[in-house]
């Protein structure tokens, strides 16, 4: 039966491939992606500039430069309910308006608070972007492919992040005496901005919500345009199912689903546990890299524009090494997956401590640091932040996932905004290298909370996640 089971995925994502309009829709949903990594990796660069136009202290520097991630928890956690009522197709419509109007005042802002206030609501749109696509391209995707698709969020957001590398290091070189050149580094985000409002008029709505909303004709037709009629079929019979068994549930236990459905245990473990998850993408420090790596760099030893032009290898590294977790991810489990990029990651960082402490400001210890960089990113994005937006798109049952998604991401922008903020506050009072000795031990917490509780998901269809962990098997595989 298993033989048949897996031969039969196999089947789908050749058919569905053959269609491909899944590629197509994946290509328009993840420019949010895009912008995710544009509107955070612009500021790797960019602050240099704002300090010489605007004047910063070492607070307004993480303000300016957190204030994005702040707005991204609120985007996060109120994106659920709106792509819950109004669909997510429309809300990721909406969330490109944002997009295009938030990036308009931040490059208008005329001094800091204004340009923090501009970051702030422009984070809206980028939390929200962080939890709808994922949880879309989930819910479009076939079980052979859902791994691969969701991920490609991932690869548009490092390479969002590469071109804003790019972009401020051509800026830089070019205008690097004009201090208001940091302007013209974040305008380039309206192009993928307005690409995403017009894209999202022509693709479907996630089936898995037009059925939750009881429109089953709407999903029938929306499943044939991604997959084969008999596929479509088949997958209309499982939500199906699934939403009936949801709607036994309520009706037998009234009184505890009155009061929210995350009163049910089991939902409630796999909430603090996809809240863990969000957070341990972000407690490694890895926005340490992202958002002040020219600043590291520069004060390692570099040049203005040599550490503008370094920084953009740490751009490539995050786009190889996504495509690396990409080709990984069909054939490795989940939480092995983890494993490997924390205990990379762990290495790398006492590395960089220790040649901070032990090496002054000098050309050799800013030409050792910058590869430990590119190692620490190379485990970060090839196994760490893939798996993570996987997981938060696997682990939730339908009828809380939208929330459920959010309050993890929620959770996974709050710690993104305590390393942004307080990052360079504690380089200022205690130094480099104890920095990224407390990231070191935050994470080896970070590998035993993996290993105890994240649960396996590889190869397996949404419903079947949702029955594995309702009868709480979480190292099922």
């Amino acid at each position: 039966m298993q033989g048949l089971a897996e031969g039969h995925r196999a089947t789908v994502q050749a058919r569905s491939d053959d269609k491909g309009i899944l590629g197509r829709v994946a290509l328009v949903a993840t420019m949010g992606g895009l912008l995710y990594g544009y509107d955070t990796g612009v500021i790797n660069g960019a602050l240099i500039f704002i300090q010489r136009d605007l004047g910063l202290t070492p607070v307004t520097e993480g303000m300016a430069a957190s204030a994005l991630l702040l707005g991204a928890g609120l985007g996060a956690i109120g994106s659920g309910p709106f792509s819950m009522r109004i669909g997510r197709r429309r809300t990721i419509l909406l969330l490109s308006v944002i997009f295009i109007l938030a990036t308009l005042a931040c490059v208008l802002s005329p001094n800091v608070a204004s340009l923090v206030a501009a970051r702030f609501v422009l984070g809206v749109a980028v939390g929200g972007s962080s939890v709808t696509v994922p949880t879309y391209l989930a819910e479009v995707a076939p079980s052979g492919q859902r791994g691969r698709l969701v991920t490609r969020n991932e690869l548009m957001l490092v390479s969002g992040q590469l071109l804003a590398f790019a972009f401020n290091a051509a800026f830089s070189v070019k205008w690097g005496d004009n201090p208001e050149i940091w302007r013209w580094m974040l305008s380039v985000a309206m192009i993928p901005a307005i690409a995403l409002f017009i894209g999202m008029f022509f693709v479907p709505e996630s089936p898995r919500w037009l059925v939750a909303h009881n429109k089953i004709e709407k999903a029938e037709r929306a499943l044939k345009r991604l997959h084969s009629d008999e596929d479509a079929a088949i997958e209309i019979r499982e939500l199906r199912k699934a939403v009936d068994e949801d709607a036994a549930t309520r009706r037998a236990r009234p009184s505890r689903l009155d009061l929210g459905r995350f009163r049910e245990p089991w939902i409630r473990r796999i909430l603090m546990i996809g809240i863990g998850i969000g957070i341990v993408q972000q407690l490694t420090g890895v926005n340490s890299i992202m958002y002040y790596g020219t600043q590291i760099l520069t004060e390692s030893g570099f040049g203005q524009n040599g550490a503008f032009l370094a920084n953009i290898s740490n751009g490539v590294i995050s786009v190889a090494a996504t495509f690396l977790g990409i080709y990984l991810l069909p054939k490795v489990d989940r939480r092995t997956m983890l494993t490997i990029g924390l205990c990379g990651i762990v290495v790398t960082l006492l590395a960089i401590g220790a040649t901070s402490m032990l090496l002054g400001q000098s050309t050799l210890r800013a030409f050792i640091i910058l590869p430990l960089m590119a190692a620490f990113l190379g485990f970060q994005q090839a196994f760490v932040s893939p798996v993570t937006w996987v997981l938060l798109s696997e682990i939730f049952p339908l009828k809380v996932r939208s929330m459920a998604v959010g309050i993890s991401g929620l959770a996974l922008w709050l710690a993104t905004f305590a390393v942004g903020f307080l990052f360079p506050i504690m380089v200022a009072g205690i130094g480099l290298s104890v920095t990224y000795f407390v990231f070191a031990a935050i994470g080896l917490a970070n590998i035993t909370f993996t290993r105890k509780f994240v649960p396996e998901t590889r190869g397996k269809s949404l419903e079947q996640v949702e029955e594995m962990l309702r009868a709480h098997r979480v190292r099922e595989s």
